[in-house]
């Protein structure tokens, strides 16, 4: 009779050991989500709600001549026609590139003909291993816009690339 009075008794210390191991790992869990909420709130971007007027308006006007600005092309802005080449090594692959360019002044659509056959010619002549990656893109971005800066004398400010495809 003693057996089974040790056992009922182990029975019981199990399951409230297993009662308390869950409510531990309730209340750590619990804990973990607050401090978790906490950082976030902390961390997370604060976004300013736009104040409504006393009409109930709000800024809704003064938005739209806003969007409407941003949504008009810049007057220097050129955008080139898509330059499509293959690359020098290896000759099978192709490159698809479209350039816009940024003027300090009035555009000029000449110049920015000769900047689209240099940039063509540029282009022929990069291999598949110098424009890998990232760092290979940026060495790119930068040769292009160098190019851009020395053919316009000063003219042209940025060059925008706004597709790069490599096939």
């Amino acid at each position: 009779m003693a057996d089974f009075d040790s056992e009922e008794e182990d029975d019981g210390k199990k399951k409230s050991g297993l009662i308390v191991t869950i409510a531990i790992v309730l209340v750590l869990s619990l804990i973990a989500a607050g401090g978790g909420w906490m950082v976030g709130g902390l961390i997370a971007p604060q976004v300013d709600q736009p104040e409504m007027a006393a009409d109930g308006k709000g800024d809704g006007e003064k938005d739209k001549k806003e969007d409407k600005a941003e949504d008009k092309p810049r007057e220097n802005v050129v955008a080139l026609d898509p330059i499509t080449t293959n690359l020098s090594y290896p000759s099978d692959n192709w490159i698809r590139v479209e350039v816009s360019l940024v003027f300090t002044n009035e555009p000029d659509i000449a110049l920015a003909d000769r900047i689209h056959q240099d940039i063509l010619a540029y282009l022929r002549t990069v291999s598949l291993q110098q424009i890998e990656g990232p760092r290979g893109f940026q060495y790119l971005r930068e040769d292009l816009r160098e190019r851009v800066k020395l053919r316009s004398e000063g003219r042209v400010n940025d060059l925008l690339l706004r597709t790069f495809v490599i096939e």
